[in-house]
């Protein structure tokens, strides 16, 4: 991992062109995993009827589909967005799948979004802020393009301790000596009182946070493997690196790792939480 900020920018973006794919493949589960939290955002932002939504890093596009219908009537356009183009052209097929017809797709970042001051009415953010490395300047940016009177909704971690499905990788990661995932990490904005607080700062009103519980559920530890490998950026470039003998022993202390959360079927099924803001601008 490089020391430069737009080097470490670059890489963290070909790292995610390169598991868009396995984003794409396992589409079905995380949004199963993942649909408590998006309905707590949509209910929270209040969609209305002819406005423009904004979702930043929708990946291959999710939440934001929630709103478009809810929109539709008068005119109302989501604007779905995010850093990878592989992304965004994978959320490009569900969108036709779905039919969802009201939606533009756009390449954006973050940490600078290309449009115009005060050009949307809500903004929707489900796991993106925690993975920018400056998440108060993408938050200066979102508040930036809502109008007046605007709102956001956005999702993050909560910390490991609350989330096993990523602290066992991350223990067989180091109990086999290797590096940890760097900063930025899914689980550095852990707590309401942090993103309170980074909301407060960049001058957002009104806010409020809830923690909202999911739930990981793989067919067994294999399982939990390829969907690690497949959607984890970090873990992929990892196991690409080793020889045969390091992965199978990564693998062999990761099937130690998650037997704690095995059933009596042999499903894995790991508690989480995430946590959830809504604020206006």
């Amino acid at each position: 991992m490089s020391d430069d900020p737009d080097a470490r920018r670059a890489e963290a973006r070909a790292g995610w062109e390169r598991v868009a794919a396995g984003w794409q493949r396992m589409q079905a589960r995380l949004s199963a995993v993942g649909m408590p939290v998006s309905r707590w955002m949509v209910d929270a932002l209040e969609p209305q009827p002819g406005t423009t939504v904004l979702e930043l890093a929708a990946g291959v596009g999710e939440t934001g589909f929630l709103v478009a219908e809810l929109i539709a009537p008068g005119g109302g356009t989501l604007i779905c967005s995010d850093g990878a183009q592989a992304m965004l052209k994978a959320a490009e097929q569900r969108a036709a799948e779905l039919g969802v017809a009201n939606v533009e797709f756009k390449q954006l970042e973050l940490e600078w979004i290309d449009l115009p001051t005060a050009s949307v009415d809500a903004v929707l953010c489900r796991w993106g802020y925690m993975l920018v490395l400056d998440p108060e300047a993408a938050l200066r940016e979102t508040r930036r393009v809502l109008r007046p009177g605007g709102r956001l909704a956005l999702a993050t971690w909560a910390t490991l301790e609350h989330n096993p499905w990523g602290r066992v990788r991350n223990e067989a990661l180091a109990a086999e000596g290797h590096p940890l995932p760097s900063p930025p990490t899914p689980f550095d904005l852990g707590t309401e009182e942090l993103l309170r607080e980074l909301l407060e700062q960049t001058g957002f009103a009104e806010i409020r946070t809830a923690r909202v519980a999911v739930e990981f559920v793989h067919d067994d530890a294999d399982d939990y493997w390829n969907t690690t490998l497949a959607i984890s950026r970090h873990f992929a470039e990892l196991v690409d690196s080793l020889d045969a003998a390091a992965v199978q022993a990564l693998r062999t202390r990761m099937e130690q790792a998650v037997a704690p959360y095995a059933t009596a079927d042999g499903t894995l099924r790991f508690p989480g939480r995430a946590l959830v803001a809504a604020a206006g601008a």
